[in-house]
């Protein structure tokens, strides 16, 4: 392929100044969802976002998270994103896995007809050390991963 076939611009970098951010959290696992929100409401600071920008909602559980979505990309003003963290862990059942994927189809429904990047930061495990791992332990924090998602694609949007 000759070089000029790809006339892709480079990315400009994240930002999210003068913009809304909701970071809706499961009171499920709250230790794991504690981290997720500070790493989430961290990457958002550190690109620009004002304190005042950042609203933190405590749900019930994950399941709840899908509808608070709903609500809030259909209110005014609108935020620019809406980041969901949580933790669904395994008990003695799999309807974690059921829960699991419900929370993520609801999320993703939200996200496609409101044209808002609703991102996903919640973290399915097997274990509590596999979920403290995924919540600023070796495997990341998958909060900071949604926040940095969400930027993505209001910079993809722009």
């Amino acid at each position: 392929m000759p070089a000029t076939a790809d006339r892709r611009t480079p990315p400009r970098s994240l930002t999210a100044r003068a913009k809304r951010f909701v970071i809706i959290a499961s009171e499920f696992n709250p230790a794991i969802t504690r981290a997720l929100v500070r790493g989430a409401s961290d990457v958002l600071r550190r690109h620009g976002a004002s304190p005042r920008a950042i609203r933190v909602l405590w749900v019930p559980g994950a399941f709840e998270l899908p509808v608070v979505a709903a609500r809030l990309v259909a209110a005014r003003p609108r935020p620019a994103a809406v980041i969901a963290v949580g933790a669904i862990l395994r008990g003695e059942t799999p309807q974690y896995e059921v829960l699991a994927h419900a929370v993520a189809q609801g999320l993703s429904q939200v996200a496609v007809t409101s044209a808002i990047p609703v991102t996903f930061g919640i973290v399915v495990a097997k274990t509590q050390a596999q979920a403290k791992a995924r919540a600023g332990g070796a495997m990341g924090n998958r909060g900071a991963e949604a926040a940095l998602a969400a930027l993505a694609v209001l910079r993809l949007f722009e």
